[in-house]
């Protein structure tokens, strides 16, 4: 073969090997685009988060210490202000006011702190993802983290009920006796709600300081009383056409759970007529 054969035999063999390893290439990057194409993206249903309402209903009335209030003073102001919705919160939600109160107390420094004077938010509760609300930022365990921000501070406790009672890792509080606060002190710190080994003993410190307890008894009937001071000694109530246990409840300010278990219910189903105890019965 002279050299004019084997240059041509190698001009052949080239394209050979060259249109083979295009065919390759364009083989492998179809294989991959048609791959990309049966893969399946599953997408989680979008978390549905209840935010609290803003609705035509009166402003929260705050009462203002003294100038150059003691902190003590400043205290007594904030529980002036808010054990009425403490209270209320405790009614729907079963979370005792002392903890709610105590919370808010040391959260927001008794009202002064930055969050609750720019934001109204009491309890320090970041936006979250499913957060749609609005929002401030600001320094706290990273630089400018948001912040969720209400129209009044009765939102920021409406919204504190619904974050505890919404999150399973605080479900075994709710199973706590109600007057039982130290457990509830420590079960929010063991939950995770706050990383300060410390956080139960101020907690406690703080309700035993300033009586926060009182509210919790309140609402719970220690002893249950009437709204009309010339029947303090009604014991049981008639149930009338419009009546529910809630408002039967809010009457007489006694909790729901308490009035179902003075009654031995197991459901809020009541009908007119019935009579209901507002104490403890002996049997």
């Amino acid at each position: 073969m002279n050299k004019t054969n084997y240059a041509r035999y190698f001009t052949v063999l080239l394209l050979i090997i060259l249109v083979l390893g295009g065919c390759k290439s364009k083989k492998t990057s179809v294989s991959k685009r048609q791959h990309a194409k049966k893969e399946r993206v599953v997408r989680k249903p979008p978390v549905r988060v209840i935010i609290p309402k803003e609705d035509n209903t009166e402003p929260t009335v705050i009462v203002e210490p003294p100038k150059n209030a003691s902190y003590a003073e400043v205290v007594s102001s904030y529980v002036a202000s808010y054990h009425e919705i403490a209270s209320e919160e405790m009614l729907q939600y079963g979370i005792p006011a002392s903890i709610t109160l105590a919370q808010g107390i040391l959260e927001s420094g008794a009202g002064r702190g930055e969050l609750s004077k720019r934001a109204n938010n009491h309890f320090g509760i970041k936006c979250h993802s499913q957060w749609t609300g609005e929002r401030v930022y600001h320094d706290d365990d990273e630089l400018q983290e948001c912040f969720r921000k209400y129209i009044d501070p009765k939102y920021s406790y409406r919204d504190h009920s619904l974050f505890l009672t919404q999150r399973s890792r605080y479900q075994d509080l709710f199973k706590l006796n109600k007057s039982d606060y130290k457990g509830w002190a420590r079960g929010l710190r063991k939950a995770g709600y706050a990383t300060d080994p410390k956080y139960p003993d101020k907690l406690i410190s703080i309700i035993e300081r300033y009586d926060l307890t009182q509210y919790d008894q309140v609402v719970l009937g220690n002893p249950a009383r009437a709204s009309n001071p010339e029947s303090d000694k009604i014991s049981t109530y008639t149930v009338q056409k419009g009546d529910t246990l809630y408002a039967i409840s809010r009457r007489f300010s006694v909790s729901v759970d308490t009035l179902k278990e003075y009654n031995g219910l197991t459901s809020n189903e009541i009908s007119i007529g019935q009579v209901l105890y507002l104490h403890a019965t002996k049997n």
